[in-house]
């Protein structure tokens, strides 16, 4: 869908984008990971066509994108932004339906489109249609943003710290909220962050920078497990234990779980695509008085019965041999 090939930025004789390369599938999150300066947002720009690049090539369904008109190509790409950028004299209903309007959808769609999408973002278009952003939290802010940049069904979603102006709590929350969207379902998008979890929260695969250059394009479990370079393994160092337990689902460590058996009936089943740290912390917070929890085995459609604990112990034996 999208492949960059050689591409270079440079900004008064340095490169902010050092001759990298990569690509994306249809239907992929790729997430930009990295601190400030590291060129991740000069990458959506360039993809976007908001800045030109130096050196090198961008092309989208096998199309050079500057060989495209700029406005052309905007139409066909949604592109969600840090501050958001919402028109304030403008509503809710008239923010999203922008990118139709200018497509010159008739009134009728543009109006089932927008109150389709405030639906699936979780604002209910007869409370929030005709309200103006600055009557809106940062949370319904940025959920306007989001329907906007889907509002013409975009096949590609470039996403620039899309949670990044929100609360730690109201963050969490649209990010789970994020993956279940199935307006979300079979887009191309590149995401930006500085944030580890968020970008192994969201990532189908992480695209490590530092300085302009890639340093690693992976999997969030192997870029934990198998880092290419000291530097992406000193990347993850801080809350370490935490990044493992989040890289890991309870089917990677299913062979390990010893079974144990309760006599309780109300007992948290969790999926085995759940991954450990969100196992932990919701039995932590919903201070159960036992560790007992059941898992869903896909693979045969049994139940197993077992404990915290005995996860933790699988959760060892497993890291053992993925870190050989």
């Amino acid at each position: 869908m999208i492949e960059v090939s050689n591409l270079t930025k440079n900004f008064n004789s340095q490169p902010a984008v050092d001759d990298i390369s990569f690509g994306v599938e249809a239907g992929e999150i790729l997430v930009l990971l990295g601190t400030s300066g590291c060129g991740k947002t000069t990458i959506l720009k360039m993809i976007n066509r908001l800045i030109e690049p130096t050196f090198g090539e961008i092309r989208i369904k096998g199309k050079n994108v500057q060989t495209q008109k700029s406005e052309e190509l905007r139409k066909r790409i949604g592109y969600v932004i840090q501050n958001i950028g919402l028109f304030p004299h403008y509503t809710v209903e008239e923010n999203i339906g922008i990118v139709p309007n200018l497509l010159n959808w008739d009134k009728q769609r543009i109006t089932r489109r927008t109150l389709e999408l405030m639906e699936m973002v979780g604002l209910p278009p007869d409370d929030f249609r005709k309200r103006y952003p600055e009557k809106l939290s940062g949370g319904q802010q940025q959920r306007v943003g989001l329907a906007r940049a889907l509002a013409a069904d975009p096949p590609i979603v470039l996403l620039d710290e899309p949670f990044g102006a929100l609360d730690p709590i109201t963050r969490r929350q649209i990010q789970k909220e994020f993956k279940k969207l199935e307006m979300l379902l079979n887009k191309t998008m590149i995401l930006v962050t500085h944030d580890v979890f968020e970008a192994f929260e969201l990532g189908v695969r992480v695209c490590l920078m530092d300085q302009g250059k890639i340093q690693q394009i992976d999997s969030a479990k192997n870029m934990i497990f198998t880092p290419k370079n000291e530097f992406v393994k000193d990347f993850f160092q801080v809350n370490r234990f935490q990044l493992e337990l989040k890289v890991l689902t309870l089917k990677d460590i299913l062979s390990e779980i010893e079974p144990k058996e309760s006599s309780c009936d109300n007992i948290e089943t969790f999926e085995e695509t759940t991954n450990l740290l969100d196992v932990l912390e919701t039995i932590e917070q919903r201070s159960l008085t036992q560790s007992f929890f059941r898992i869903k085995d896909t693979r045969n459609g049994q139940v197993v019965e077992t404990t915290s604990e005995a996860v933790i112990a699988a959760f060892y034996k497993t890291k053992t041999k993925l870190s050989k």
